[in-house]
């Protein structure tokens, strides 16, 4: 198995990596390695989640960073332990495909944009804005609508080229379901999906690929999760939320918007926290999900597999709190464990007791 050293990992989590196996040590996997795939929007807390625990516990994690659509395929497919996506299925999809889903993580996405001289936040974008430069009827960067929102920037008369996902993704479900709230006219013509009819732009795979294209591409603008355009250095937008205020992406920004999630109450914790209302919410939050089968094929890697998953919410939500995702609360958390023990089973014994973790 390759050796990852906290430089490879580094690497991995700035998007030069799409799939890695994460083992810390030059053996051969063992039969306790954990295996997954999904949503690229986690991978880097999950590279930095696999790293620790590898040293801590000398279990692996292979985590295919394939997006949401193929982490759901996949889990679908039985071929790994779990998957892994940011837009959560409906309680009836779950049902139908014996399936159980968890919150692990909450995060943002942001608009990266690449233009001289200008850093993050010194252009301010609305949700009106951003879904009428998706559907291409805004098409320079000092368009009036656009002029209007930054009085005092000088804007440039630069072609805009916008960067979106071609895979199926979470990412872009949490983008097209915010434009789809905040642009009529977007929900109408384009709406929310993990995979949709861009009408404009340049497509590109993963966070990590519309990371770079952006980079790479001047008078672009894309859309990732916010660790990917800190540790790429990209410059971000300021967005106006839905309170008509005008925020920075921070964790305070996420966990605001996050602050009235109604986790019990929301049957297979399905919820979207997109154009949240408060006046210091990022508009673009979401939930990066975990998807198992509730009669796992193989009982002692799905319990490796809960044990990871709640080391990362004892001892991870630093590493989450340094990289900017929110840690699930405490209380959800013990829902979540609750939620393990009553419905992922072998036969009629649960595979995760809190007694499994001492």
């Amino acid at each position: 198995m390759t050796i990852l050293t906290k430089t490879t990992l580094r690497h991995a989590a700035l998007g030069l990596c799409a799939a890695v196996a994460f083992s810390g040590a030059s053996v051969a996997a063992q039969a306790a390695d954990i295996s997954g795939a999904g949503a690229t929007f986690p991978y880097p807390i999950y590279s930095k989640w696999a790293d620790a625990y590898k040293k801590e516990t000398n279990v692996g994690l292979n985590y295919q960073s394939i997006g949401s659509g193929g982490g759901i395929k996949q889990i679908k497919a039985k071929t790994v332990t779990f998957g892994a996506s940011d837009m959560p299925l409906k309680p009836e999809e779950l049902d139908a495909a014996g399936l159980v889903q968890w919150p692990q993580v909450m995060g943002g996405v942001v608009p990266v944009i690449n233009l001289k001289g200008l850093k993050s936040g010194e252009i301010k974008l609305s949700g009106t804005v951003l879904g009428n430069i998706y559907l291409g009827e805004i098409k320079k960067w000092n368009d009036e609508q656009i002029k209007a929102l930054n009085p005092g920037v000088t804007l440039p008369n630069t072609a805009i080229a916008p960067v979106y996902r071609s895979d199926g993704s979470g990412t872009n479900f949490l983008f097209t379901d915010y434009l789809s709230k905040a642009s009529p006219k977007f929900g109408t013509q384009i709406g929310a999906n993990t995979s949709v009819q861009w009408p404009a732009g340049i497509g590109a795979k993963g966070n990590e690929g519309v990371a770079n294209m952006v980079k790479q591409t001047e008078g672009a603008i894309g859309y990732v999760e916010y660790a990917y355009a800190k540790q790429n250095n990209i410059p971000y937008a300021a967005l106006k939320n839905k309170d008509g205020n005008v925020v920075m992406p921070t964790i305070q920004a996420f966990q605001a918007a996050a602050a009235n999630a109604d986790w019990a109450n929301s049957k297979g914790y399905y919820v979207i926290l997109t154009d949240e209302p408060g006046k210091d919410s990022w508009p673009i939050t979401g939930a990066s999900f975990i998807l198992m089968h509730k009669a796992p094929q193989d009982p002692a890697t799905a319990t490796e597999a809960l044990k990871f998953f709640d080391w990362a919410f004892k001892d991870g939500s630093k590493l989450a709190s340094d990289l900017d995702y929110v840690p699930m609360p405490d209380n959800v958390v013990q829902m979540i464990r609750k939620t393990w023990a009553d419905q992922i089973k072998a036969g009629d014994k649960p595979v995760w007791t809190a007694a499994a973790t001492k």
